[in-house]
């Protein structure tokens, strides 16, 4: 069975909903609106743009738990096993990827660090939730100050060279890090 092609959208229905878009933000005008007007872009783009903006502004803001239905809650680890630890972690990641959460730099944390660092930090975090399938939140794993750990496991020669210029200091050595993992990834056709 062959598929009918969809019809691209004429210019008249690019513009009729380009303005219906204007229309419906103007309740939250700002200057990253305006930015369009400045940028090149096709009057295709400009609606994803403006219907990304829009999305944003009407995503409710909830706990990552309560992505979930029913709300993901997970047991105390103190209660548990490595084991146990180690296949709930694998299956509370993959329901975050699931809801579009990504966890990026997570290797320099142990099994049982990663699921507590879930438990008490990600998942009562309340961050927009956006429908589109092609949004992702990514979650960095390693606290914001830690720049020796980040040098260490993570920064590119590059950066390490730029910190270390910028910073006047001894870098630390750079080291595999201690718990490598194959975390899932944004689907790189998303850019």
């Amino acid at each position: 069975m062959s598929q009918v092609p969809v019809p691209a959208e004429s210019e008249v229905d690019l513009l009729l909903k380009n303005a219906q878009l204007r229309d419906e933000l103007e309740p939250y005008l700002d200057e990253s609106v305006d930015l369009v007007t400045l940028r090149q872009m096709s009057l295709s783009e400009e609606n994803e743009f403006l219907a990304s903006i829009l999305a944003w502004e009407r995503a409710p803001t909830l706990p990552i738990s309560q992505w979930f239905e029913p709300e993901l809650k997970l047991p105390n680890p103190e209660s548990m096993s490595d084991a146990q630890v180690k296949q709930l972690l694998w299956q509370t990641i993959g329901q975050l990827y699931d809801q579009r959460v990504v966890l990026d730099l997570t290797d320099h944390l142990s099994d049982r660090q990663l699921y507590c660092l879930i438990a008490r930090d990600i998942l009562p975090s309340y961050e927009k939730r956006i429908a589109d399938h092609r949004n992702y939140l990514h979650w960095h794993c390693l606290q914001e100050n830690d720049m020796e750990c980040w040098l260490k496991y993570y920064a590119t020669d590059c950066e390490r060279e730029q910190w270390q210029e910028e910073n006047d200091a001894e870098l630390p050595p750079r080291e595999a890090p201690p718990f490598s993992r194959q975390m899932p990834r944004r689907p790189s056709n998303f850019g």
